[in-house]
């Protein structure tokens, strides 16, 4: 076969904020270089896998190769997690998936913290027997692995899609915004919630770091978009970071921040989907190691909840405080918009479809989520309404 090799460029990719050039190819990023000098490991780890970041180009190819170097998370002692997924959609249907092969490691041990990196080859993931017409090709990349990018060959040319096609929708939220357990990266609740309603994904859920960060508002202060979301509060809470004091002033120096570059936008803040454990028992959310015995991940939460009355966050408390501040804030805003998370996921969807792990959604409620997002929100009426 005679290949065509595509340089990867900015143009070819879409969802990502930044392209860092590297030794093997091209690290696509979802936070600037500013932002990731300024954010802890976790954030950095995070930013890095491209959750919702997928090449997008039109071509009469009948078939592709993307060469990619992937890091994968290993926790010892825990349930092992499934390879990332690279899918691909034929004018926005789907037409394949697979993963790559090799790659690095990143083993940690939960019981120490400790982490060891073991290096691996390149990989390649191949998709043959498309359609011989011209037509518009995404491959989205791995919402829970690194993936850096290769080399890009096809058996005809592709030319990248104009930019603005679309209307942009920047979201923020936790490992839960970034796809946590989702089947892959199409059907993580924003990836289908966006393919539902049209709209291009640009999205910032960032694994256990959803933390109301400064960085992370400047870099969607920065970043072009149509329509904007932040959930906020499951971090929050299960990482003990705040007492209520600081977290009201938080969400709104967050909210002034994104205010400042999309001054007009709307502008949807989302309270946290349920999840029992925290609604009235505040953080830090814990292994339970009794279920890892079983080679099973599980959560418990480690708070008090007479420790609310001294201003500790729980689930509840941060819907009524973020219900408040988007009520009074919206007086002199307009297009400031609240959803209560429960909307999406509430006590009848735990009845039945209840969180694996007792705090993160499979791949069910993902699908779920996006499709109820997708019609409070996108729909007719919705704070997102063409």
């Amino acid at each position: 076969m005679d290949w065509i090799t595509t340089p990867l460029t900015d143009e070819l990719l879409r969802g990502a904020l930044e392209l860092e050039r590297t030794g093997q190819g091209v690290q696509p990023h979802r936070l600037p270089a500013r932002a990731r000098a300024q954010a802890d490991g976790q954030a950095v780890m995070a930013e890095a896998q491209p959750s919702g970041v997928r090449l997008v180009f039109r071509t009469r190819a009948t078939a592709v190769e993307l060469d990619a170097l992937r890091t994968k998370a290993v926790y010892q002692g825990a349930p092992p997690r499934p390879d990332g997924q690279y899918e691909l959609l034929v004018d926005g249907e789907p037409a394949g998936r697979s993963s790559v092969d090799g790659g690095n490691q990143v083993v940690t041990d939960l019981a120490t913290g400790e982490t060891d990196v073991r290096p691996g080859p390149v990989g390649t993931v191949r998709f043959t027997g498309l359609p011989a017409r011209d037509k518009r090709v995404e491959i989205w990349l791995p919402h829970n692995e690194m993936t850096q990018l290769v080399a890009l060959r096809t058996d005809a040319p592709a030319e990248p899609v104009p930019a603005g096609d679309r209307r942009v929708w920047l979201h923020h939220g936790s490992s839960i915004s970034q796809g946590s357990d989702a089947a892959g990266p199409t059907t993580t609740w924003p990836a289908l919630a966006a393919r539902l309603s049209g709209v291009d994904l640009i999205n910032l859920g960032l694994g256990a770091s959803a933390l109301l960060d400064p960085f992370t508002a400047r870099a969607m202060r920065d970043t072009a978009a149509d329509l904007v979301s932040v959930k906020i509060g499951i971090n929050l809470v299960n990482q003990d970071a705040m007492r209520l004091r600081v977290f009201t002033a938080a969400v709104h120096g967050f909210l002034d921040t994104v205010r400042e570059g999309h001054p007009g936008t709307p502008l949807l803040v989302v309270s946290p989907l349920l999840c029992p454990m925290h609604e009235n028992t505040p953080g830090p959310s814990a292994f339970d190691f009794s279920r890892l015995s079983e080679g099973k991940l599980g959560f418990h939460a480690a708070g008090d909840p007479a420790e609310v009355a001294a201003g500790k966050l729980t689930l509840t408390v941060v819907r009524d405080e973020l219900a408040r501040i988007v009520r009074e804030r919206s007086a002199d805003d307009p297009h400031l918009h609240y959803l209560d998370g429960r909307e999406l996921y509430g006590e009848a969807d735990h009845a039945e479809l209840p969180l694996p792990d007792d705090l993160h959604p499979d791949a069910a409620a993902h699908r779920r989520v996006g499709e109820r997002f997708a019609e409070r929100v996108f729909g007719d009426g919705g704070p997102f309404a063409e």
